[in-house]
């Protein structure tokens, strides 16, 4: 579980002079660690802050309990020297909360109190962004990132502004402490596809480990009778499969699912990406002919699995698929001009949980461009909003490159591999330009939902640039 830090700020002078204002900061102040608790995070609420003195020891607390984000809640006006030492000693993303208790002030009760030194002291309750310009100017001149959260308590933007950026929290966590194997090797001559390993790992803190198909092989050479049982009743629990898939295909695909299920469970990934062609008809094609089911049944199990040796990708399915939105691996197949879409898909493993109705397992009598034949996935993704994200290496960085669109109904092309319709806010012809004038690689995650906000912070708390196309 994440750490979440929290603290208030406020001024020392103000407590004797206006009776009851500390407590009633306070209490805002638990409102919204109770909040923050509720999104499944633990939040070290260290209290208000109030004067440099108070400031230094607070931020030893918050360093010592080595918290993932730091929210920094404006309670009312605050002297700039109270923050600066707590940000500069707890090294994390800061959130700068300026969150009013009301929508506005009620003016007419407000003006009815008569005494203006009670006046004053409501004033100070309501003063949040007095504190707002000058923390941005010496955070600007002190070289320190932030980002704002602006409202009032009882607006749902402000609470789904803030569940993003502990959503984005959780998300670069995991991709730090990923596990990311990569068995076999490159599609020859797919130059966009291949990866920088060290910036992947510099880029999300991701460990890749190198797997061996002789490994596999070791595997699902000690499979046993009972095993290949069990794992055929999760093909038929998990999927529609067709009359035609053979019982000797389906066979050979749950002894490879079984052989990926122990390599996985061995190195503890949480991701892979593989590919392999080898000589025909050897033992190492036997197993690569029969992967895609099994790391369908990987991928839809939290472990998502790129095809092609997709290493950027692998990222990219990681990152949807913690989000808890999917992110099924996908290239374009086509564009339809008449309806104004564009198809995308993959043979291949699967995101089955995003499906759109029953996932299909059927026969394809031919990998198109790849060796072998044996057993595919047929799918569409779920109607509706979707995301789709691309890991990219440019020149210069490694960037996230994001696209919200729609899933939409029509004709699919029935080839044994994972095909949608996807429309776009900028239309189709638009839509492919932009995205490839970004430079991904052919291959992107979807994702169900519109998560480009999330995306977008995810980016922030990891450095990385985020290109947003719609």
């Amino acid at each position: 579980m994440i750490k979440v830090g929290l603290f208030g700020i406020g001024l020392d002078t103000y407590w004797p002079q206006f009776e009851g204002l500390l407590e009633r900061l306070q209490g805002y102040q638990s409102q919204i660690a109770d909040k923050m608790e509720s999104f499944g995070v633990e939040v070290v609420n260290v209290g208000l802050v109030d004067s440099p003195v108070v400031a230094r020891e607070k931020a030893e607390v918050l360093k010592k309990e080595d918290v993932d984000i730091l929210f920094l809640y404006i309670s009312t006006y605050a002297l700039s020297s109270t923050v600066l030492p707590v940000v500069q000693k707890v090294k994390c993303p800061i959130i700068i909360l300026n969150i009013q208790p009301v929508a506005a002030i009620d003016y007419e009760s407000f003006n009815a109190l008569g005494d203006r030194g009670k006046m004053t002291g409501e004033w100070l309750a309501h003063c949040q962004a007095c504190s707002v310009p000058e923390f941005a100017n010496v955070f600007n001149r002190a070289g320190i990132d932030y980002e704002f959260v602006t409202g009032y308590l009882g607006e749902q933007v402000v609470w789904d502004d803030i569940q993003d950026w502990i959503d984005a929290t959780k998300v670069a966590s995991i991709m730090q402490n990923n596990r990311l194997g990569v068995l076999g090797h490159y599609y020859s001559g797919m130059l966009d596809v291949y990866s920088d390993l060290t910036k992947q790992s510099s880029a999300f803190g991701t460990h890749i480990e190198i797997l061996e198909m002789c490994e596999v092989k070791k595997y699902r050479d000690a499979v046993t009778q009972v095993e290949v049982d069990e794992k055929l009743n999760e093909f038929r629990r998990t999927f529609e499969v067709l009359e035609a898939c053979e019982e000797e295909e389906l066979v050979r695909a749950a002894k490879t699912s079984i052989a990926l299920d122990k390599l996985v469970e061995h190195h503890d990934l949480g991701s892979l990406a593989y590919y392999y062609e080898g000589e025909t008809a050897n033992e190492y094609e036997n197993i690569v002919t029969s992967v895609i089911v099994g790391n369908t049944l990987l991928t839809g199990k939290n472990v998502p699995v790129a095809g092609e040796y997709e290493i950027k990708n692998a990222q990219a399915m990681k990152i949807m698929d913690a989000f808890g939105v999917g992110g099924s691996f996908s290239e374009f197949y086509a564009m339809d001009f008449n309806d104004d879409i564009v198809m995308l898909g993959h043979d291949g493993p699967a995101h089955f949980a995003i499906a759109e109705g029953n996932v299909q397992l059927v026969p394809l009598p031919v990998y198109h461009g790849k060796p072998g034949k044996g057993l595919s996935i047929q799918m569409t993704v779920k109607h509706g909003p979707v995301t789709l994200l691309s890991v990219v290496e440019g020149k210069d960085d490694v960037f996230l490159l994001v696209a919200e669109g729609e899933s939409v109904e029509g004709p699919v092309l029935y080839i044994g591999n994972t095909n949608s319709r996807y429309r776009f806010s900028i239309g189709a012809r638009a839509f492919m330009n932009e995205w490839s004038k970004q430079g991904p690689s052919h291959h992107c995650a979807i994702g169900v939902g519109h998560i480009a906000n999330k995306i977008e912070k995810l980016g922030n708390i990891l450095n990385l640039r985020v290109v947003r196309i719609c």
